[in-house]
C-alpha cells in the first residue's frame, strides 16, 4: 500500500511539473537611444513612484508601502484604460543608473515577472535605455486560450516597454 501511495504521489508531482514546464520562462528586451546625457535621462526615469510622468499608459503611480527608491517599497500603478498593477522594488542603484522590480499582482497576462531598467551613457552625449523582463504567462496550464498564451504575454510586455521607451525619448528630447 505504501508503494502505491508513493507511486501516486510521484505521478502527481510529475504531472504538476509537466504543467509548469508547459509555461516556459519568456524574455523581452527593448532599448532606445536618446540624444541626451545619461544623467538627464536617469533623472526622468529614476523615481519608482513616477512612472506616470513618462509612460503613456499609466494614469497614476503611488507608493503604498515603504519609501520611494528603497528596495522593498511597493507602488500601485493605475492604468488609463482601467486596471491596476502592484509592483515591488527589488534593487535600486542610483550611481549605476539601474533598478529592478517585480509584479506582485495586476492585469497583465504574466506571472513570475521581474524586470530591470538600465540607463547607459554612450559616446556623443547619447544614452541607451534598456528595459528587459523575464516572466511566464499568467495561465500556466497546458492549453491556454489565445489571449493567455506565450505570444499574448510576450506581446503585452513588448507593447508596454516599447510605448514607454518611445514616449520617454519624446519627453527627454523636448527638454
Amino acid at each position: 500500500m505504501k508503494t502505491i501511495i508513493a507511486m501516486a504521489f510521484t505521478v502527481s508531482l510529475l504531472a504538476s511539473g509537466l504543467s509548469a514546464a508547459a509555461a516556459p520562462e519568456l524574455h523581452v528586451k527593448k532599448s532606445v537611444t536618446i540624444a541626451a546625457p545619461a544623467d538627464t535621462v536617469w533623472d526622468a526615469v529614476k523615481n519608482f513612484n513616477e512612472l506616470n510622468t513618462w509612460h503613456p499608459a499609466v494614469a497614476s503611480d503611488e507608493i503604498v508601502s515603504g519609501t520611494n527608491n528603497t528596495p522593498g517599497s511597493v507602488r500601485l500603478l493605475t492604468l488609463k484604460g482601467g486596471g491596476t498593477i502592484k509592483e515591488k522594488l527589488l534593487q535600486f542603484d542610483a550611481s549605476g543608473h539601474r533598478f529592478r522590480y517585480s509584479i506582485v499582482e495586476g492585469v497583465l497576462p504574466v506571472s513570475h515577472y521581474t524586470s530591470s531598467l538600465v540607463v547607459t551613457s554612450l559616446a556623443g552625449n547619447k544614452t541607451l535605455v534598456t528595459w528587459s523582463g523575464r516572466f511566464k504567462r499568467k495561465n500556466v496550464g497546458d492549453n491556454p486560450a489565445d489571449n493567455e498564451n506565450d505570444k499574448a504575454a510576450t506581446d503585452a510586455i513588448t507593447g508596454v516597454y516599447q510605448s514607454g521607451l518611445d514616449n520617454l525619448k519624446k519627453i527627454v528630447a523636448a527638454k
